[in-house]
């Protein structure tokens, strides 16, 4: 398949192989036939934690890296947590959150740590913690404090299905809730959970919420065929985004804020400038008849969900057609296929080189993905894009060519 993404040194895309799968136990309160879904995955921003949702009402959180013999080492990184944290992470061992509802949306946050004389008994003095959100079936928002499993707060004003969590990624802890019941709610959980705006434009369930890196911007997907852009200073609607021809699942900003990625039933993922509103590519999934079933009646190209690798050069997407997909930024064609069974969602590992899907059936797989050693010229652009905006590039005094490069118009 050569070289996917001109100007990296990448490794050859290969194949994405499927490290280990984790199947649901047979639940002791709950009927079994309730749901089983895992609807949605996710991983601790600094990579030592999974939370699974299972079904049956709860959640399971698992150490990184799984301890399953067949899972390959998580990769090395440099850590700047105490010992006090390196011994807790040591020790650390799976445990299970009884939410009580069926678990639909997850997101990590880290809490700060408390100083000497807070009142704050979230955490200990001098060591932030890891907390937990998660979107239930009733409409509530149960927030958990990982380590020790308390239950932090229970958020209420939804009045539907909690689909989709998004935690503002500077560690502010305002949460953006997204609901079938067709609004978007924000929290601060810095000031007890508070409901801090209430946001009405979709006229359809609302399936995913996305805060951009750089803290600026809202994505939301319903069923609808436009995605809604938010600012996230004033929360208004900035833009509609139209171009998709079915309703819109899933949305995901680049790890730079420059892109956005939103898909679709449609079959297609359009990537955007979200700063301007323009479509600068569409990825079409066309469906592989060596991995279909002919009997099967299901809309087969219906996309489920994606999602950006860490660096910024990958898109991930899960499909009816049971694909998982892997794409180069500046390519047109997967780079790399992998059949699996009912997936529902996707999200890389922090750190790369690994993707966790969930299934309709209640399983969790972990899949390789292909490593990357970005461009200078990538690194670059991603560091400048990060504070500035199309806008603020297009009035640089620099050459066109390089001005596309920076706002990603040389696909």
């Amino acid at each position: 398949r050569g070289q996917p993404g001109r100007g990296n040194a990448l490794c050859p895309a290969e194949e994405p192989v499927l490290l280990a799968e984790l199947k649901p136990g047979r639940p002791q309160r709950y009927d079994w036939k309730s749901s089983c879904e895992t609807w949605s995955v996710a991983f601790s921003p600094d990579g030592a934690w999974f939370a699974w949702s299972q079904g049956h009402c709860v959640v399971k959180l698992i150490p990184w890296p799984l301890r399953e013999p067949e899972l390959c080492k998580a990769p090395e990184r440099k850590s700047r947590s105490s010992k006090a944290e390196a011994r807790s992470r040591a020790v650390a061992k799976e445990k299970t959150l009884e939410c009580g509802q069926i678990v639909w949306g997850l997101a990590f946050s880290t809490w700060p740590a408390a100083e000497e004389g807070d009142t704050d008994p979230t955490c200990t003095v001098g060591l932030p913690c890891l907390i937990l959100a998660t979107g239930l079936n009733d409409g509530q928002i149960k927030v958990w404090e990982v380590q020790t499993g308390h239950l932090l707060f229970s958020l209420l004003g939804h009045e539907d299905v909690v689909r989709d969590l998004s935690f503002a990624p500077n560690g502010s802890l305002i949460l953006v809730s997204a609901s079938r019941d067709k609004t978007l709610r924000v929290w601060d959980l810095s000031r007890d959970g508070r409901q801090v705006q209430v946001l009405s434009g979709h006229v359809q369930w609302v399936y995913c919420c996305s805060i951009s890196p750089d803290c600026s911007m809202l994505c939301s997907a319903a069923g609808e065929k436009s995605a809604l852009l938010w600012s996230m200073r004033s929360y208004a609607l900035i833009r509609r985004l139209e171009g998709h021809q079915s309703s819109v699942v899933s949305c995901d900003f680049s790890p730079d804020s420059a892109l956005l990625v939103t898909a679709s039933y449609d079959a297609c993922v359009i990537m955007w400038d979200p700063y301007t509103g323009e479509q600068l590519r569409t990825l079409r999934h066309v469906p592989l008849h060596s991995a279909l079933d002919d009997s099967s009646e299901v809309h087969t190209s219906s996309l489920r969900s994606v999602c950006f690798s860490p660096e910024g050069l990958y898109l991930a997407t899960v499909a009816d057609d049971r694909l998982l997909r892997i794409w180069a930024l500046e390519l047109r064609s997967p780079v790399a296929f992998a059949p699996m069974t009912n997936g529902l969602c996707c999200m890389y590992f922090p750190h790369g080189g690994f993707i966790a899907t969930g299934t309709r059936d209640g399983h969790v797989q972990f899949w390789t993905a292909p490593r990357v050693l970005s461009s200078l010229k990538h690194l670059c652009r991603k560091a400048l894009r990060t504070f500035l905006t199309t806008y603020q590039v297009l009035a640089l005094p620099i050459p066109r060519k390089l001005k596309e490069f920076l706002t990603y118009r040389t696909f």
